[in-house]
C-alpha cells in the first residue's frame, strides 16, 4: 500500500503545480494568437522549440543524472550539483563558436542573441528543478511551476499587450522568467548553500556523463519528432503552416500535462521500488491504471477538439484542428514509451534509450519526408504518432530484460479502436457528429469499467487511510 500511496501523494503534488502552470499556459494562447500574425507565431515557436532541443545536446542530459543520482544517497549531493552546473557552463561556452550556423537555423534578426541567453538560463533552470526533486522537496518543485508561469503570464501582459512589442517581447518575457525563477529555486530552496561548497570530482562527473549521455540520442529523437516536423513543414509549406501547426500542438499539450504530472512521480517511485520483489505487479498495475487514463482523456478531448478552438483561438487559426487527432495518439503512444524508458533510468541502463530512439527518429523522418508534400501539415502529425508508436512496442520487447510488466491488451486495443473511430467521424463533420462521439465515449467507459471500479477502490482506501491518520493525530 505504501508504494502506491506515496505515488498518488507526489501525483497529487505534482498536479497541482502542472495543472496552475498549464493552465495559465493555455489561457496564454488566446494572447499569443490574437496578439502575433500565423506568421510570428511560427517564428517563436522555431526559436523555443529549437532551444528546448538543443538543451539536452548541449548539456549532455546531465539534468537526467541529477534526479538518478542525487536520490542515490551514497552520493555527495552537492558535488553532483556543483558537476552538473560545470557541465552545462562548458556546454554552452562550446556552442559559441557555431554562432554563425545556428542563426540560420533562427528566421528572425537577432533571434540568434535571444536564443543563446534563454538557452542559458533555461538549461540552468532545469538543473536546480531536478536538484530540489530529487531532494524530495515537492511541494516546492511544484510551486517553482506556478511561479514560472505567473511571472511568464504577467510578462507577456506587459510586453505584449501594453507595451505592443510582438515577437521582441515574447522573447524578452521568456528571458527573465527563466532568470527570476532561477533565483526562486536558488533562495527558496536554499541551493545557494550547496553552491561553491565542494570542488569539482572529475570522477564522479565521468560516471556522471557515462549515465547521461546515452540518453542524448533520445534528445536527438525529440529534435526529429518535434523540430524537423517544423523545418519540413517551413520548407514544403511556409511559416504560416507552421504556425497552425504550433497551435494544433497546444490541444496535445493537454494531455502531455497529465503524462508530465504521472511521469514526474512515477520516475521517483520507479527508483524508489526498482529492487523490490513485487516489482513487476506493481509497474503491471501502474501501466494499465496509467494508459487507462491516458486513452479516456484523448475520447474526452475529441469531442471538445472542434469547440474548445473555436472558442480559444483568433478565426484564421480554427483550421488547425485537423492536424490534432494524430497528434493527440501521438502524445499517448510518448507517454506509454516514456514510462517504460524509466525502467532503463532505474536500471542505470541508458543505452537502450539509444537504440530505440534513433530508430524512431529515423522512421519520422522519413514519414515527414514523405507524407508532408502528399498530406500537408496533417503528414507531420502522422509521422510523429506512427514513430512513437514504434518506439513504445521496441520497448515494450527491450525492457522484458529489467520487468516484466503485463499489458492488459484486449482492452487496450479495443480502446485505442475507438478512438480511431472518433477520429473518423471528425473529419468526417455531420449534423450528429457530437452525439456519436458521446456514445463511443461511453463505450469506452463501459469497456474499462472493471479497471475504474479498481482505481476508484484503491484511491477510497487511500484516502479512508489518511482520514484515520488525520483523526489518530487529532486525538
Amino acid at each position: 500500500m505504501n508504494k502506491y500511496k506515496n505515488l498518488v501523494n507526489n501525483s497529487f503534488l505534482f498536479a497541482v503545480g502542472n495543472l496552475g502552470t498549464k493552465l495559465i499556459t493555455f489561457f496564454l494562447v488566446p494572447i499569443y494568437t490574437y496578439y502575433m500574425t500565423t506568421k510570428e507565431y511560427g517564428i517563436v515557436d522555431i526559436l523555443t522549440t529549437t532551444v528546448s532541443v538543443v538543451m539536452p545536446i548541449v548539456t549532455l542530459s546531465i539534468h537526467e543524472s541529477v534526479l538518478r543520482f542525487v536520490m542515490d544517497k551514497t552520493y555527495d549531493k552537492k558535488q553532483i550539483l556543483m558537476n552538473s552546473i560545470f557541465v552545462v557552463i562548458i556546454g554552452f561556452i562550446c556552442l559559441l563558436p557555431f554562432y554563425n550556423i545556428m542563426v540560420k537555423f533562427i528566421p528572425y534578426e537577432n533571434g540568434i542573441a535571444y536564443f543563446y541567453i534563454i538557452l542559458l538560463f533555461q538549461s540552468l533552470y532545469v538543473i536546480f528543478q531536478q536538484y530540489i526533486r530529487a531532494e524530495k522537496k515537492i511541494k516546492l518543485f511544484a510551486l517553482s511551476g506556478i511561479f514560472y508561469s505567473i511571472v511568464l503570464f504577467a510578462l507577456n501582459i506587459i510586453y505584449l499587450i501594453i507595451l505592443n512589442y510582438g515577437i521582441k517581447g515574447y522573447l524578452l518575457s521568456l528571458i527573465l522568467t527563466n532568470f527570476i525563477s532561477c533565483l526562486f529555486l536558488i533562495f527558496g530552496g536554499q541551493i545557494y548553500k550547496d553552491l561553491f561548497s565542494v570542488k569539482l570530482n572529475i570522477k564522479q562527473m565521468k560516471e556522471l556523463l557515462n549515465f547521461s549521455i546515452p540518453l542524448i540520442p533520445n534528445a536527438i529523437m525529440w529534435w526529429v519528432m518535434n523540430l524537423s516536423d517544423r523545418y519540413l513543414i517551413i520548407h514544403f509549406l511556409g511559416l504560416s503552416a507552421n504556425g497552425l501547426y504550433a497551435v494544433a500542438n497546444k490541444i496535445p499539450n493537454i494531455l502531455n500535462m497529465i503524462n508530465s504530472i504521472f511521469f514526474q512521480a512515477w520516475q521517483m517511485s520507479a527508483i524508489e521500488e526498482y529492487r523490490s520483489k513485487d516489482r513487476s505487479e506493481f509497474y503491471s498495475n501502474t501501466f494499465n491504471a496509467f494508459s487507462f487514463i491516458m486513452l479516456i482523456s484523448t475520447s474526452f478531448l475529441l469531442i471538445l477538439l472542434k469547440p474548445i478552438l473555436n472558442f480559444s483561438v483568433a478565426n484564421d487559426y480554427y483550421i488547425a484542428w485537423m492536424y490534432v487527432p494524430f497528434l493527440l495518439l501521438g502524445s499517448v503512444f510518448a507517454s506509454f514509451a516514456g514510462f517504460l524508458g524509466t525502467n532503463y533510468i532505474a536500471s542505470k541502463n541508458t543505452t537502450g534509450v539509444f537504440k530505440t530512439s534513433v530508430i524512431g527518429a529515423i522512421i519520422n523522418i522519413l514519414l515527414n519526408l514523405l507524407l508532408i508534400p502528399k498530406m500537408g501539415v496533417n503528414g507531420a502529425s502522422f509521422s510523429t504518432m506512427v514513430s512513437f508508436l514504434v518506439i513504445w512496442v521496441l520497448r515494450i520487447i527491450d525492457t522484458k530484460k529489467f520487468v516484466r510488466i503485463r499489458l492488459q491488451k484486449t482492452k487496450l486495443i479495443l480502446s485505442l479502436i475507438i478512438i480511431a473511430l472518433q477520429i473518423v467521424i471528425l473529419y468526417i463533420d455531420f449534423n450528429l457528429e457530437y452525439l456519436v462521439e458521446f456514445i463511443l465515449f461511453c463505450i469506452q467507459i463501459l469497456i474499462n469499467i472493471k479497471l475504474i471500479k479498481g482505481m476508484f477502490k484503491r484511491l477510497f482506501n487511500l484516502i479512508l487511510y489518511k482520514v484515520k491518520k488525520y483523526i489518530g493525530s487529532a486525538v
